[in-house]
C-alpha cells in the first residue's frame, strides 16, 4: 500500500503567506511607478496681477509722447495672470490629484489643449509674444478711437504663400489701397472684395511699396477648403497711423492676448480727465479688437482668484465668460459683464460716482 505525506498547515500559509506579500509589493510598486510617471497634463493656477496705471519692471507700464496730453489718475486698473506649467514640465499624477482634490483654483487640463501638436516651449513662448503684441496695437487704436483721436487703418501684407498666385507680384510689408479700382482701408475689406470674386477671375490689387505705388493683376484660384471662395495667397494684418505716441512698456514675461481691455482701459483713463475708477481697485481681463469688441479668454476661474488676492474690489469679466463666472468663486468681487471697451468705460464711470450703482453683472 503507497504510503503518501499529508500536507503540511503550516507549509501551506507560509506559502500563500508568501504569495500575498509578493502581489502585495508588487501592486505597491505599480502604484509608486504610476504616481512618479508623468502623466499628460498640465495645471493652471492663480498668477500674478499687474496695475496697468502703474509701474512694470520699475518703469511705468505706459509711456506717451510729448504730443500727448495725459491726466492724473488714482486707484488700480489691475491685468490678470494664469500661472501654467512649462511644456516641458513633468506633472505626475500625485500633482494631479492635489490640483484637483486640494487646490480648489488650480485647474487640470490635458496637455495637447494648452500645447497643441507637441508644441515646444519656446514655441508656445513665440505665439504668447505674438499675440501680446496685437493685443497692444489693438488695444492703443481703441482706446484712442474711445478718447475721440482718429486712428487712420490700412491693410498690409503679412506674408505670402510661396507658388500662390500672388508669389512674386505683393511682397510682405506692401500696403493694400485697392481692390479692382475700389479703395480699401482694412484688411477685412480687402479680404472681402477678393473673395467676392469668381475663382480664375483676375483682379487688380492696388498698394503702396517702399514709398512707391503700383497695381498687380493677379488670377485668383480656389480655397482648398471651399472652391467657390477666391484667393490670391496673401495673409494681411493692419497697420495704423497712430496721432499720438504710446508705448506699453509690458515686456516678455508675460503673453497672450487676454490683458488686451486693461491695457486699453489704462490707456484712455491717461488721456481723459478725470479717474475712470474713482480710487477702486479693478482688476479684469479680456481680448481686445480694434474696433472695442472685448472677446472671451481662459482661466478666468484662477484670474478672478489671482485677483481677489491682490484685494481688488471690482472685476471686469468678458460677457462670453460669464457663464464660467457663474460657476466659479468670486471671492466676495463685484463681477461686472463686458462686451465692448466702451462698456467698461461707462460701468467704470458709474460705479466711481457711487460703489453701488446698478451695472451689468454675470
Amino acid at each position: 500500500m503507497d504510503e503518501r505525506q499529508a500536507p503540511d498547515p503550516a507549509a501551506q500559509l507560509s506559502r500563500r503567506y508568501g504569495t500575498l506579500v509578493a502581489a502585495g509589493l508588487t501592486l505597491v510598486a505599480l502604484v509608486s511607478v504610476a504616481f512618479i510617471l508623468p502623466v499628460p497634463y498640465v495645471t493652471m493656477r492663480p498668477g500674478p496681477v499687474f496695475n496697468t496705471l502703474g509701474d512694470f519692471e520699475g518703469k511705468p507700464m505706459f509711456t506717451f509722447g510729448k504730443d500727448a496730453r495725459t491726466y492724473p489718475t488714482e486707484g488700480a486698473l489691475d491685468f490678470t495672470t494664469v500661472s501654467v506649467t512649462r511644456a516641458d514640465t513633468r506633472v505626475t499624477l500625485v500633482d494631479v490629484l492635489k490640483a484637483y482634490l486640494v487646490e480648489d483654483d488650480v485647474a487640470v487640463v490635458p496637455h495637447d489643449i494648452v500645447y497643441p501638436d507637441d508644441q515646444s516651449e519656446k514655441d508656445s513662448a513665440a505665439v504668447g509674444q505674438a499675440q501680446l503684441t496685437s493685443s497692444k496695437d489693438s488695444s492703443r487704436v481703441a482706446a484712442l478711437r474711445a478718447a475721440g483721436y482718429r486712428v487712420p487703418e490700412q491693410a498690409a501684407v503679412a506674408a505670402v504663400t510661396k507658388g500662390a498666385p500672388a508669389d512674386g507680384r505683393l511682397q510682405l510689408g506692401d500696403r493694400i489701397t485697392s481692390v479692382d479700382g475700389r479703395d480699401t482701408t482694412t484688411a477685412a475689406s480687402v479680404v472681402k472684395l477678393v473673395s467676392g470674386t469668381k475663382p480664375g477671375q483676375v483682379v487688380r490689387i492696388g498698394y503702396e511699396r517702399r514709398g512707391r505705388t503700383g497695381v498687380a493683376s493677379i488670377r485668383t484660384r480656389a480655397d482648398a477648403r471651399d472652391p467657390k471662395v477666391a484667393r490670391v495667397g496673401v495673409s494681411l494684418r493692419s497697420q495704423y497711423a497712430f496721432p499720438v505716441k504710446i508705448s506699453n512698456n509690458v515686456g516678455d514675461q508675460v503673453g497672450g492676448p487676454s490683458a488686451g481691455m486693461m491695457f486699453a482701459l489704462a490707456i484712455y483713463d491717461r488721456l481723459t480727465p478725470g479717474p475712470l475708477t474713482g480710487g477702486l481697485q479693478v482688476a479684469g481681463t479680456g481680448e481686445i479688437a480694434a474696433d472695442g469688441t472685448v472677446g472671451p479668454i481662459g482661466g478666468i476661474r484662477q484670474k478672478l482668484a489671482g485677483a481677489a488676492a491682490a484685494d481688488a474690489q471690482v472685476f471686469l469679466a468678458p460677457a462670453a465668460n460669464c457663464g464660467e463666472v457663474r460657476a466659479a468663486d468670486r471671492h466676495g468681487m463685484r463681477v461686472v459683464k463686458v462686451s465692448t471697451l466702451k462698456d467698461a468705460i461707462r460701468d467704470l464711470r458709474a460705479l466711481a460716482k457711487d460703489p453701488k450703482a446698478s451695472v451689468p453683472t454675470c
